[in-house]
């Protein structure tokens, strides 16, 4: 017994515990095709949001495809480490215990982070399952497991004795929050209303003071220099001279450098080199001192004098108040400037000098810029992003790759003494101890001897490996699963980490495969609300995903959100998508109960049924065809989109209906094999977006055995598309339209049979008549030559179709009502014959606008003669 109403709660369990269980997602090299994708591993502390939904549907109806289609597919899943994400978490923790991490061993604090990691780090994987995601989920990875951290590794090692990557005490981005360097790429400038702060450096040994505009007035602690344009006569009287800083009182060179903007603020220019990259040349350049402020989470030190201890923030709304009080503040601006913040903490920036380690990256790149901007070996969808791309490979800086951080593989540098250079680099302690042995002639040196490195890589540099890794293409290259599912197929992600990650990957695929790591980069958009606004918890304007499932089904918010999803663009989300989703499901789900609910015999085929059949067998065609471009171009949305077209409005509203048979009447035999065939055809198209309905559906069909499941069945094969029995359908449905109209119109009721006579301008084709019969209860149509008088008509382009009048009409009523609106009609034909006989509209009026204007005439002239000529037929 088919149920009523499609259950998605109980058919998702069902269908995904049967995938499972007969291990559908599993795949091992054979002699098909390959087509693999790798996830973009989710941050292990992560729950699932609307990003990731969208982000996994598009991959699973890739990977659902592939398998229909005949490929090896292979959807590799896993999580990534999150370095500074899961430390803040597993420190937060602690605190809530009463632990300081600064009290734990480095030892002691990893066993609490696999703690944690073991208890929560498997549930946004376990939420894919919800949605349907057909992963792999036996090759499961976890950025930090034993052979991937050996990857890590042996990277680093490589590149390291390949002289890429070096140690250098440079100016980096500091986050005071995760306590720890960040590279360039994550941090994220913003827009903030600040203040201009003017202060007044006293001359040493006179009373004449330099003013200097700064928008850091904490920073003065750090001053070690004031520098003046050379070239700028204002100041030519200050060479040689020193100033005093307030309130520390110290005293400083005034230099000069031609780095020094004279057009910008006073023209002088406070210098200090701990604090700011460009001071920090000039220092360099200058021989200054140089002086940090700053403990690591961005409080004052003993620098900071009677302010130590406090944050810097703090600090700055104090000190311009002492400031004020010693009349060293001239005055104060409102001020608007970019403030870098932490990618992840969003903490603002520090800038700090310190040693951290970094990857030579103008050599590096070249391979990559060449696959995708030159080659085309690496598609961007959409290509726009080719320009981002460009941009920031082109202008790339050496990456800084060190963290400070436990959480993380820990860099394989051994120091066996205190100076800088006193250092191996080795994949393990034993390598590590022999390497130094041979560097320092101490044949006595012990592991004991050895220190490693305290810093973590940055997470990035774990996750560049990932296609190479998840495969053991780093540690083993030669090995089976490498070889075969190497290089991959589609990458789907957000443009937010196109170089953080898609990038890198690129890079290390040359360098370590000598190819690339896929052939397709599909860029999806942000998910928004229908404000536009970018979904947040602290907007609470982003819905919950399992919420969502739970109301419309996994099927109904895959639709949802697929229907309005074109690679790059934005979704301005809501949840009437989901509901039309569902409202899809429940459409599909009726028309196979339908179809089932029909007594079947052993009787001749109406004509009506061949044609229709034949018909939408032509429209499957032309649709498979237009879906398959869609995907070609990755335009996922409007593949589904057609099918959608297909299913809703070619077969619910128009194959049933013409195949349907009489009330209390049988269907024929081969007229219901067909509807069956050609919904197991929907079905297939369906099911990469809608795979728990349609599994439900096709093991409802027939009893299946597991290798006839719906996701391991056969993708409908593509043939020729009729096109000219799919115009001359288009033109039949308008007949059909016309006909119902007028019946609705005049108030005829269905039950009652019609005669249609045709005056066939355009030649139509007849092979539809049958169709226009049934459809429109016509029980005579005939082709006549001329117009047919005391009878209704209307025009299909220049056909025109006649009504004979029944005794039912009130003629004089239908006189009355036809010659107002010929009346209202003849006046808006004027109006618009008006506006296009002005040759100033004309002549300013945009063309698209005269074309609208000459349409709507067009067909004001068609319904006036339409309208004249069932007149001049009611009044015979």
């Amino acid at each position: 017994m088919i149920p009523a109403q499609f259950d998605a709660k109980l058919v998702e369990k069902k269908w995904y515990d049967y995938w499972m269980k007969n291990n559908y997602f599993h795949s091992k090299p054979d002699h098909r095709t390959p087509y693999t994708i790798v996830i973009p591993p989710p941050n292990v502390t992560g729950v699932l949001h609307m990003g990731h939904m969208l982000n996994n549907t598009i991959q699973d109806v890739l990977i659902r495809r592939a398998r229909l289609k005949g490929f090896n597919a292979c959807w590799v899943p896993g999580t990534d480490h999150a370095s500074i994400a899961t430390e803040a978490k597993v420190v937060a923790k602690l605190k809530a215990e009463g632990i300081n991490k600064n009290d734990l061993s480095r030892e002691e604090f990893l066993k609490h982070a696999w703690e944690w990691t073991d208890k929560y780090g498997g549930t946004i994987l376990e939420q894919l399952k919800q949605l349907g995601c057909s992963c792999d989920w036996d090759r499961t990875k976890f950025t930090m497991d034993p052979d991937m951290s050996a990857s890590v590794i042996r990277s680093f090692v490589d590149l390291y004795n390949k002289g890429l990557i070096y140690r250098g005490y440079r100016m980096v981005n500091w986050d005071p929050e995760a306590k720890t360097t960040l590279s360039d790429e994550e941090v994220i400038y913003e827009e903030r209303q600040g203040k201009l702060y003017h202060l007044k450096y006293q001359i040493e040994g006179s009373n004449d003071f330099v003013t200097i505009a700064t928008t850091r007035p904490e920073t003065i602690l750090g001053d070690t220099a004031i520098c003046i344009n050379p070239n700028d006569e204002r100041y030519t009287h200050l060479k040689g001279k020193k100033a005093i800083v307030p309130i520390c009182n110290r005293v400083i060179p005034i230099i000069f450098d031609e780095y020094v903007d004279m057009e910008f603020g006073t023209g002088c220019l406070k210098v200090t080199p701990a604090h700011d990259v460009n001071d920090k040349e000039l220092g360099t350049k200058h021989n200054l001192e140089i002086i940090d402020i700053f403990n690591e989470d961005a409080t004052l030190n003993s620098f900071g004098l009677h302010y130590q201890g406090k944050d810097r923030f703090v600090v700055r709304e104090e000190i311009s108040k002492e400031l004020e009080t010693i009349g060293a503040l001239a005055k104060v601006e409102n001020h608007l400037n970019k403030v870098g913040t932490s990618e992840r903490t969003k903490a603002v920036i520090e800038p700090r000098l310190s040693d951290q380690w970094f990857l030579k990256m103008e050599e590096l790149v070249k391979p990559a810029i060449k696959a995708v901007l030159q080659s085309d070996e690496v598609k961007l969808y959409p290509s726009r992003f080719n320009n981002t791309y460009r941009h920031w490979m082109e202008n790339i800086r050496d990456w800084n790759i060190s963290r400070q951080l436990w959480w993380g593989q820990q860099i394989p540098a051994y120091y066996y003494g205190e100076g800088k250079e006193d250092f191996v680099v080795a994949e393990t302690p034993a390598e590590a101890l022999e390497l130094a042995k041979k560097k320092t002639g101490n044949v006595n040196l012990q592991i004991s001897d050895l220190k490693q490195d305290a810093d973590a890589l940055d997470t990035w540099f774990s996750s560049w490996l990932w296609p190479m890794a998840v495969f053991g293409g780093v540690m083993n290259p030669e090995n089976e699963d490498f070889k075969y599912y190497y290089p991959t197929n589609d990458l789907v992600t957000g443009p937010d980490i196109l170089f953080f990650w898609v990038a890198r990957m690129i890079i290390a695929g040359y360098e370590y495969a000598d190819a690339k790591p896929f052939s397709n980069v599909y860029l999806t958009g942000l998910v928004r609300d229908k404000e536009g606004r970018k979904m947040s918890k602290s907007l609470g304007n982003s819905p919950d995903p399992l919420g969502l499932i739970e109301k419309f089904g996994a099927d109904g918010v895959r639709c949802g959100l697929l229907l309005s999803a074109s690679a790059g663009n934005d979704i301005l989300f809501d949840e009437e998508l989901c509901n039309q989703g569902k409202a899809f499901a429940n459409k599909i789900w009726n028309a196979f109960r339908l179809i089932k609910g029909w007594e079947v015999a052993d009787i001749e085929q109406p004509e009506s049924s061949r044609v229709a059949i034949e018909w939408y067998e032509a429209k499957l065609q032309k649709t498979l065809a237009e879906i398959e471009d869609n995907f070609d171009k990755y335009r996922i949305s409007d593949a589904l989109m057609a099918i959608y077209k297909l299913v809703w409005d070619d077969f619910c509203s128009w194959f049933l209906e013409m195949i349907k048979p009489g009330y209390q009447q049988p269907i024929d035999r081969a007229t219901f094999n067909k509807a069956i065939e050609m919904l197991e055809a929907n079905l297939k198209l369906l099911h990469p977006f809608m795979p728990f309905l349609t599994e439900e559906i096709w093991q409802y069909i027939a009893e299946r055995t597991p290798e006839q499941a719906l996701i391991v069945s056969e993708w409908p094969k593509m043939t020729s598309a009729n096109e000219k029995l799919i115009a001359d359908f288009d033109f039949a449905t308008d007949v059909i339209s016309g006909i119902r109209t007028i019946r609705k119109d005049k108030n005829i009721p269905f039950k009652d049979t019609i005669e249609l006579k045709v005056v066939n301008n355009e030649k139509a084709s007849v092979f539809f008549d049958s169709i226009i019969k049934k459809l429109g209860n016509v029980t005579n149509l005939e082709y006549v030559s001329e117009k047919v008088d005391g009878a209704l008509s209307y025009r299909v382009k220049s056909n025109e179709y006649f009504i004979p009048i029944t005794g039912n009409i009130d003629i004089d009523a239908e006189i009355t009502k036809l010659t107002e609106e010929l009346n209202y009609t003849k006046g808006f034909l004027k109006s618009v014959q008006a506006k296009l006989s002005n040759e100033k509209f004309v002549a300013g009026a945009p063309e698209k606008v005269i074309e609208m204007e000459r349409k709507k005439e067009a067909d004001a002239l068609a319904k006036i003669t339409t309208i004249e000529q069932s007149l001049a037929g009611l009044k015979v």
